[in-house]
């Protein structure tokens, strides 16, 4: 399918005029959003202060706003009975791998939860007020499968409210597409970029690693900020990747290249490089013209649940979210965060030199993402996985998450 784009005035080559092209869900209907929602709420206050994690807007059980210190990702899960916004029949833009429910998942005990911060209330995702922020307004989401999880968990949730309307879809996959939502003129858009910077993934006919360059935004996106509103940016997962890392036009470097003549450094690093570029970037462009602006939100990096091998029986078998402390953020999820939280912090400070209506935030669910192990499709990636009846060996999704 390929509908002339809404957007006008490109002439870079990778516009999504001509090129055109996330994960949540779970949790995003109790929590994500509601926290963008705060965030955007937040951003109109506080346009330099610090992450969401550290808001010092609530809200009232009317529904005013009022200032209140709270750190919104210091919580945990309580049971909610009036479980998720929408259903996997209602909802027509759920990828067929995150359609949990339709591919005969058994218990459906993962949709009745919420995300309750420990000293604040965090209201239940209104589509209606989302809606009404965003009102002519052009929302990106921009990464890897996560965003577009994210985003198409967002979708199903407005669409119970407002329909969506594809106008543009491109790429294996659909990588590449934008709605419209004509009741509020709302332009929402994904951009598959899946290290945010220019990059070349490997292939069955090509090299057997991903190529990076660290120092040049991706333009399948980074062409049409001039036409962006609102950015939602995730990445993560893959910079676990073997990659051979370019900067300045010369190698930098390589991670997991047997074989290759390269030396051989950790991801985080060139992961840090990454996310600044693509912040530099679009602050830089969007901050020039005075009269322009844009809300950037960077969501932190969510773990995965693989209990053992990939691909064996069991893989992310938990019904129930994991009760506070008996989980904690560590280890490689604490070492993500952290980049994304810094790089953040660097880039609003950045901002400030600009004139420009630039307003940044981090958006922090590494923490209530990581006590879902629960939430996965696991074998229900594919139809009815053991029709046939359990076998030792079964292929499982442990990262993405189900819709609802």
């Amino acid at each position: 399918m390929g509908v002339t784009s809404p957007l006008k005035g490109h002439s870079n080559s990778y516009s999504l005029n001509k090129k055109l092209f996330l994960p949540f869900s779970v949790y995003a209907p109790y929590a994500l959003f509601a926290l963008l929602l705060i965030a955007l709420f937040r951003l109109s206050f506080h346009p330099f202060s610090s992450s969401i994690n550290q808001s010092p807007v609530s809200f009232s059980k009317e529904g005013n706003v009022y200032e209140n210190p709270c750190n919104y990702s210091n919580g945990k899960w309580v049971h909610d009975r009036d479980g998720p916004l929408y259903n996997g029949t209602t909802c027509g833009t759920i990828k067929e791998g995150q359609n949990c429910i339709l591919h005969g998942r058994p218990d459906l005990g993962y949709l009745y939860w919420r995300w309750k911060p420990r000293k604040c209330r965090l209201p239940r995702f209104d589509p209606n007020t989302f809606l009404r922020l965003l009102r002519n307004k052009h929302i990106a989401f921009v990464g890897d499968s996560i965003a577009r999880n994210q985003l198409e968990s967002l979708l199903c949730m407005l669409a119970t409210v407002s329909k969506p309307n594809l106008v543009y879809t491109s790429g294996a996959d659909n990588k590449f597409r934008r709605w419209h939502f004509d009741s509020h003129k709302i332009v929402v858009s994904v951009y598959w970029s899946p290290f945010l910077v220019r990059g070349i993934e490997k292939s069955k006919t090509g090299p057997n690693h991903n190529e990076v360059y660290v120092d040049s935004v991706d333009e399948r996106w980074g062409a049409d900020l001039v036409h962006i509103d609102m950015i939602v940016l995730s990445i993560g997962h893959w910079f676990l990747h073997p990659a051979v890392y370019y900067e300045s036009g010369s190698v930098l470097c390589c991670h997991y290249c047997n074989g290759l003549n390269h030396s051989e450094i950790g991801f985080y690093g060139v992961m840090r490089k990454a996310i600044k570029t693509a912040l530099k970037t679009i602050i830089e462009r969007k901050g020039a013209n005075h009269g322009d602006g844009i809300d950037v939100f960077l969501t932190t990096f969510s773990p995965s649940h693989f209990e053992g091998q990939w691909d064996k029986f069991g893989a992310c078998p938990r019904t129930k979210p994991y009760r506070k402390g008996e989980k904690r953020v560590e280890g490689m999820d604490a070492e993500m965060r952290a980049v994304e939280v810094e790089e953040m912090e660097t880039a609003k400070l950045n901002a400030k030199k600009f004139k420009g209506r630039l307003r940044l935030e981090t958006l922090d669910v590494t923490n209530l993402s990581l006590l879902r192990p629960d939430g996965h499709p696991g074998p229900y990636m594919y139809p009815f996985p053991f029709a046939n009846g359990v076998h030792d060996r079964v292929q499982n999704d442990c990262i993405h998450w189900c819709l609802p």
